[in-house]
């Protein structure tokens, strides 16, 4: 099938890209690398750089006769969403419409949106947090992500679109970008390596449910082959605090040394985990790359990437 990555050339996006391609489908990137890197992409990957809210990237969908269309495409920092919660609705919400538009005047089967466990659920009252939990996001980026999943649902109802929203937990693996807000396993990964001190915000009791982007991947490819449609949680449904994190990377990275402390962040969540149950029962995913593992993977991009001065393929 002919399949459309939006983001293609980000950090999940590029993982999506391979896991299609592998599997033998024709495979488009749009992006406007903003963030994302054209050296993310296999050379068989057809990239079209363009912002997601422009009447160029509207013009790819609805001319391009893709069957699916997996959008992770977005403006992803927490922090920016809560400082200008305008540019966030206007990439997450209007530039998501722009391309769901096109996508029902053209005929595209199936979308499936890259949504956010972490921030959709908030405050969790179980752990880890079926997709029946209530969504009641605390950050204007949550909102973003459970908007598009109204969206979705109502394009379904109106136009058949079918489509598949994928709740991630916090995603890390090679390629994840270690300066800004998302990613702390690389931001650890990439200090670590390079001598320099280590920051804790708050106790280091915090705890966030860890999932390998490769598996992360496959979801998406699993996704858009199955007959299923509505939220579906990816994650381990296993906690691990910052803590236990950190310990596990410094022995990945080889290298003793503490992590300083500074205070907490207003406003974060002390605990989050996703149960995976669903994507087990509907899809027949599970993750399959245990942390530590997935770590020292990690680890090992880094470090590759910082020998030879470019970023290696895996």
């Amino acid at each position: 099938m002919k399949v459309l990555v939006t983001g293609g050339a980000g950090f999940i996006g590029s993982h999506v890209t391979d896991v299609f391609l592998e599997a033998g489908h024709e495979v488009w990137a749009l992006d406007d690398l903003s963030s994302g890197r054209r050296e993310n992409l296999r050379p068989e990957v057809r990239l079209v750089v363009a912002d997601i809210r422009s009447p160029q990237a509207a013009r790819l969908v609805e001319s391009g006769r893709f069957e699916v269309m997996c959008h992770l495409a977005a403006q992803m920092d927490v922090r920016r969403s809560v400082a200008d919660p305008r540019f966030d609705a206007e990439v997450n919400i209007v530039g998501f419409l722009n391309l769901l538009e096109a996508a029902r005047k053209s005929g595209v089967r199936k979308v499936v949106f890259s949504s956010t466990g972490g921030a959709i659920y908030g405050e969790q009252d179980v752990f880890p947090a079926p997709e029946s939990h209530p969504t009641r996001p605390v950050s204007p980026y949550g909102v973003s992500k459970a908007s598009g999943e109204l969206y979705l649902g109502n394009y379904r109802a109106q136009d058949g679109l079918a489509s598949v929203a994928l709740r991630y937990a916090n995603v890390y693996g090679p390629r994840q970008n270690p300066h800004g807000e998302a990613g702390v396993v690389a931001i650890f990964s990439e200090r670590l390596l390079r001598g320099e001190a280590c920051t804790i915000n708050g106790t280091g009791q915090q705890t966030r449910d860890f999932v390998f982007v490769p598996d992360v991947a496959r979801a998406n490819l699993l996704a858009a082959q199955r007959d299923v449609q509505g939220p579906i949680n990816i994650g381990t449904g296993v906690e691990t605090d910052v803590n236990r994190l950190y310990a596990l990377l410094t022995k990945a990275a080889g290298v003793d040394r503490p992590a300083q402390h500074a205070p907490a962040k207003p406003g974060e969540q002390m605990r989050s985990s996703v149960d995976p149950s669903r994507a087990a029962e509907v899809l027949g995913w599970r993750p399959t790359v245990a942390l530590e593992e997935g770590l020292q993977r990690t680890v090992g991009w880094f470090r590759d990437r910082a020998r030879t001065g470019s970023a290696p393929r895996w």
